[in-house]
């Protein structure tokens, strides 16, 4: 018998415990863990299910760090933003899967568990595994309306509302698939039911059916876009359209704040769109001046003369001129009489300050010439004869109308006296204080007697 190899020192005592080295049988591990484990059939379940945990959650953390940070990492290198947060919850939704499914599958090969804990543990990993299922899709659904959103067109055919019917309906079949699997029956029996319920989902979903239905008619007709100016003043709104959805459309007023306005309303009640006067490219102006019709007179002829020094009337007096002097030719004088004024026609103040106004508008270089132009006369009032002007601007700012439209009535204010008419305006304290001043110096002083 050959002598047997000792170990080194510190080992000694650890191969001298071992059976091997007092000459018995060696324990099989393997056999004794297993035999442990079938007469403790509860440490074993308990285990194996951790086991099988500890797989699901490595099973994510792998799933995630092998898609969901190099898709992350890869998409922070692009110009995306909302695409990429929209990326990186479908990914990070789908990998949230996979633990679902190793639970799933694994929950079945462990003994010992009972029945219903199997079942139970089964069940909630399908609703879980549908339900996030569900969401992916839906962010799916987000990535497209935000890589759409990308498109020039974009803002004339939004589909946000569109997609977020697809949302509902994709929430309502996951909600039934979930149901389904937690009572054990088909989806088939469910749906089935749902006619009974069919007057209920109405009610409840009355204003989702009708802003669909809005929502269809908005983008079929092209009477809604992001970015258009509406005017709905029976619900205080005055702005621009920032957002159309499936239930409501958000427009920002001009003082910053938000209206929210269902979407079903656009459609039953009145609002007015300043879309097409921007694609048109100019904003009308319609205003008119209150003249004193008191100071309304004929033209006498030096008046007239006076009146040649504006070069902007040189082609309306030329063609007054003429015109008068025909008419006046064949009507004005009778047979054995002179020619009297009231027989003749005559021009006027007013007229000839309404033609002053029309081409000064013509000439103007701030005043659209594709647009009506017109300066009328209205009906006349208590407050005076109105001139209105009626004319576009070349541009549809704000700011820039504003300040063409102040320009065009400070000229015409300023200069309306060079043909001697007044505006009407009512008698402020001062003009009644003037008339007070003669009548107080004829009163005679009151008697201190």
């Amino acid at each position: 018998m050959s002598a047997r190899c000792e170990p080194a020192l510190p080992f000694r005592f650890f191969y001298h415990s071992m059976p091997e080295a007092r000459g018995e049988a060696p324990i099989q591990t393997l056999d004794s863990i297993t035999t442990f484990f079938a007469g403790q059939p509860a440490a074993y379940a308990l285990v194996s299910l951790a086991g099988i945990l500890l797989v699901a959650w490595f099973a994510n953390w792998l799933a995630k760090k092998l898609v969901v940070r190099p898709v992350t990492m890869m998409i922070a290198r692009t110009p995306l933003r909302n695409e990429a947060n929209d990326v990186r919850k479908l990914v990070t939704h789908l990998a949230n899967v996979v633990p679902a499914v190793i639970l799933h599958q694994g929950i079945a090969v462990i003994a010992g568990l009972p029945p219903q804990a199997v079942v139970l543990v089964q069940v909630l990993s399908q609703a879980f595994i549908i339900f996030t299922l569900a969401r992916a899709l839906c962010d799916l659904l987000e990535l497209a309306n935000d890589a759409y959103e990308l498109k020039p067109e974009a803002a004339s055919r939004p589909i946000k509302g569109y997609l977020q019917v697809a949302k509902i309906l994709i929430y309502a079949a996951a909600a039934i698939l979930i149901v389904a699997a937690l009572i054990g029956q088909s989806p088939l029996l469910l749906l089935s039911g749902l006619g009974a319920l069919a007057a209920v989902i109405m009610l409840i979903f009355r204003d989702t059916i009708l802003s669909l239905v809005a929502s269809v008619q908005l983008r079929s007709n092209d009477m809604l876009r992001v970015g258009d100016w509406i005017e709905m003043p029976q619900l205080n709104a005055d702005g621009d359209v920032i957002d159309i959805a499936l239930h409501t459309v958000k427009v920002q007023n001009f003082d910053k704040t938000v209206t929210t306005i269902p979407t079903h309303k656009l459609i039953s009640d009145s609002y007015r769109n300043w879309r097409f006067m921007r694609e048109w490219g100019g904003r009308r102006i319609m205003r008119s001046l209150l003249i004193d019709q008191t100071t309304i007179d004929f033209l006498s002829r030096e008046q007239w003369e006076d009146l040649r020094c504006f070069m902007l009337l040189e082609p309306y007096m030329a063609a007054k001129d003429k015109e008068l002097a025909e008419w006046n030719a064949q009507n004005a004088v009778r047979e054995g009489e002179d020619d009297r004024p009231v027989n003749r026609r005559r021009p006027t103040n007013v007229g000839t300050f309404r033609a002053y106004m029309l081409a000064y508008l013509e000439a103007h270089p701030r005043i659209a010439r594709r647009g009506t132009l017109m300066v009328r006369q209205l009906a006349p009032t208590e407050k005076g004869l109105p001139l209105e002007i009626y004319c576009f601007t070349d541009t549809v700012d704000w700011g820039e109308y504003e300040s063409i439209q102040g320009d065009i009535f400070d000229h015409l204010l300023a200069i309306l006296p060079q043909f001697g008419l007044r505006l009407f305006q009512h008698p402020s304290g001062r003009d009644l204080a003037g008339l007070g001043e003669p009548l107080r110096g004829r009163l005679a002083p009151l008697s201190t007697d």
